[in-house]
């Protein structure tokens, strides 16, 4: 399949036995996860020349041909962001191609909310301790009160 020089910003559905697969040149800047699994028979792919946006998002494309065309991940090299730019792909870590933003809001609000539900069940449960050991004294002092006032009747000491 020759889909090089066409300004083609995503991966087309490719036929499954694809044996060569040919996307160099165009202006592709991600591929989604998944969109290359099923092509099982190939056996050339040339995927350079393309503006890649190296983050988080590479990490598909990374592995893919690692496992599938080593070679041309050799030729892959990075658009952005600017300080991987002009890297290869194959030489970049986990901590170059970092987290992406937009995924690290939603977690940092699960643990918000998360401990924030927690600080909230432990101040209700020292405020309920503190308030049942105070209701505790009063009820202790009021049967110490009543049975010394029921020996001072008995002793017939009013």
């Amino acid at each position: 399949v020759d889909c090089s020089s066409r300004k083609l910003t995503e991966v087309p559905a490719l036929p499954i036995n694809t044996k060569r697969l040919y996307l160099q040149n165009n202006s592709l800047t991600s591929v989604p996860p998944g969109a290359l699994d099923s092509l099982r028979s190939l056996e050339e792919v040339k995927i350079f020349d393309n503006p890649w946006n190296c983050d988080c998002h590479i990490l598909y494309l990374k592995l893919w041909l690692e496992d599938v065309s080593a070679p041309s991940l050799a030729n892959i090299r990075c658009a952005t962001p600017a300080p991987v730019r002009m890297k290869p792909l194959r030489q970049l870590t986990g901590n170059e191609l970092g987290t992406c933003k937009r995924l690290l809001p939603i977690k940092c609000l699960e643990f918000f909310w998360r401990d924030l539900i927690l600080i909230a069940g432990a101040i209700i449960t020292l405020i309920l301790v503190g308030w049942a050991l105070k209701f505790s004294k009063k009820l202790v002092y009021q049967i110490n009160l009543s049975q010394y006032d029921s020996r001072r009747r008995l002793l017939g000491k009013h």
